[in-house]
């Protein structure tokens, strides 16, 4: 046997067990997301109502959609909560990832208290906060109280309730947001500090001179990632406010549970989330495109 033959078999057991570690999870993969996507679509184009057969209607439902007032609602209620959720989210979790980023035998504890509500159910979170914004017992309003103020009303008032899902939904994701920051921040060396601090830069240009520009690509995964997460919200909304009061809460998610599973018509539904599917795509393409694909900037 040649050199060759025996370096092409070895080649091919190498690749065959690579093929064999991976295929696990191309199978999940395939089965639980691919296929359902798949589904989804033929779905969007009949009446399907999860009992009759389903009926071909073509484009019916994509035209119903975008005439349907309460699905334009939704949609502006996500990219509503989408923008005021996900830039101070990775504002904060930045902020606290480089307070948090030093030397201390405290630090540790501030890193896990500060990450603990990421790793909680969002239903529990969701039944926390309902406590924290109830109008009678609530903790904001004893506080309102004590400091002599008027009570507020904060998940039946129409001008309020989406702001408080949206203080809800910051601090629970600001956890991971430090995490990451934190693994970026690990990843600069500490050679630019120090040259930096032999130029007499303070720690402020040094944040905006190199912290900031090498944190590019780990800023460009929080905020593809953020902006998938934000446009599938749906426990917190359901929990605390079912999408009311007068719409001012429901989400393109919410939308779809319910005339999916409490309406039944499920094709008009699977319509909604291919559309959504789309928001998805293109967005994350406009930062994808907008942002340099979060490569790596030079801070020579």
């Amino acid at each position: 046997m040649s050199r060759n033959t025996g370096m092409k078999k070895s080649k091919s057991r190498y690749n065959n067990c690579a093929y064999a570690m991976i295929f696990p999870a191309y199978f999940v993969f395939t089965v639980f997301i691919l296929v359902p996507i798949f589904v989804v679509f033929y779905y969007s184009i009949t009446n399907f109502n999860l009992y009759s057969k389903p009926e071909l209607v073509g484009l019916k439902n994509y035209i119903n959609l975008f005439q349907d007032g309460d699905f334009l609602i939704s949609l502006k209620n996500t990219l509503f909560y989408s923008v005021f959720t996900l830039f101070p989210q990775l504002a904060i979790g930045l902020l606290v990832a480089v307070l948090l980023y030093r030397e201390s035998r405290l630090l540790p504890i501030f890193r896990t208290a500060f990450y603990i509500p990421n790793v909680m159910s969002m239903v529990c979170i969701s039944m926390v906060w309902l406590w924290v914004f109830d109008p009678t017992f609530g903790v904001l309003n004893m506080i309102l109280k004590a400091f002599g103020f008027s009570t507020k009303q904060w998940l039946q008032d129409p001008d309020m309730a989406m702001f408080c899902i949206i203080l809800m939904s910051i601090w629970k994701s600001c956890g991971y947001s430090m995490v990451i920051f934190l693994s970026g921040l690990t990843s600069i060396p500490d050679s630019l500090y120090e040259a930096a601090s032999l130029d007499g830069a303070n720690a402020i240009r040094k944040f905006w001179y190199i912290t900031w520009p090498m944190l590019r690509p780990t800023t460009f995964f929080l905020l593809v990632t953020g902006i998938v997460n934000s446009f599938s919200v749906f426990e917190q909304v359901n929990i605390m406010t079912g999408g009311g009061p007068l719409k001012r809460t429901t989400t393109i998610v919410h939308q779809i549970y319910r005339r999916g599973f409490l309406e039944f018509k499920m094709g008009y539904a699977s319509a909604m989330s291919v559309v959504l599917l789309a928001f998805s795509i293109l967005i994350t393409a406009l930062v994808f495109k907008y942002g340099s694909g979060g490569q790596d900037v030079d801070v020579s």
